[in-house]
């Protein structure tokens, strides 16, 4: 498991903490710590943040039996999304990434990062969607995103690509800060206009969430 030591951020005991619930919790298609993470991560760097009664449905799907630890999971979860912020503000954000194992030892994989990622750009579909077809600016910026998201099948494409190599796929993972802070910047500096916010508020929440919706893969990859 990977983390940074930028104060804001949960300790490795926390995060273990945190996967251990999720894990215990999920059923198929729940959203591991690593997609937590993602879909956080695209609600804040995107466009208009989500309040927590917005992204917790994405998370969370049932009420807790015990009321402590639901306090607990709610004050863990609150904490990884303050962090997110904080230390894209100081060049020390990295993702929480899955490891899968293989002949040659674990190797890590963007496979459940890049599937919350997408669910977080879901839940601001509107605002995404219209800037991506009129605005290839943002397109280029999310290069890497999007072709670790192809390659790990998460999200479908019409054109065919190759597999991703060993090295390409490492560069795309070394450049998730930079190009983070990029597509902040660019919502920060080309913040959606009010007929924009008009028009993607007026979208019905499931349309958002499901309209033109690419077909997605979550595979079992284990957190460490």
């Amino acid at each position: 498991m990977r983390t940074t030591d930028w104060p804001s951020s949960l300790t490795n005991t926390e995060l273990d903490e945190l996967d251990t619930f999720l894990r215990t919790a999920a059923k198929e298609g729940d959203l591991l710590l690593d997609g937590v993470h993602g879909l956080l991560t695209a609600l804040i760097v995107g466009p208009e943040p989500a309040p927590p009664d917005e992204w917790l449905p994405e998370v969370l799907h049932a009420p807790f039996a015990d009321p402590q630890q639901g306090e607990r999971v709610l004050a863990l979860l609150a904490k990884l999304n303050d962090s997110i912020g904080a230390e894209l503000d100081v060049d020390a954000y990295e993702p929480i990434l899955g490891e899968l194992e293989d002949i040659e030892g674990p190797t890590l994989s963007a496979a459940g990062w890049c599937e919350g990622f997408s669910r977080g750009i879901d839940l601001r579909a509107g605002f995404w969607e219209h800037r991506l077809a009129e605005d290839v600016e943002l397109i280029e910026l999310l290069g890497p995103i999007m072709a670790l998201a192809v390659d790990e099948g998460v999200l479908a494409s019409d054109a065919e690509f190759e597999k991703l190599s060993d090295e390409e796929y490492e560069a795309c993972l070394q450049r998730l800060p930079e190009v983070l802070l990029s597509v902040a910047r660019y919502w920060h500096e080309k913040a959606p206009s009010e007929d924009e916010r008009r028009a993607a508020h007026e979208r019905q929440p499931e349309e958002a969430r499901t309209e033109n919706k690419p077909p997605r893969q979550r595979d079992g990859h284990s957190l460490h």
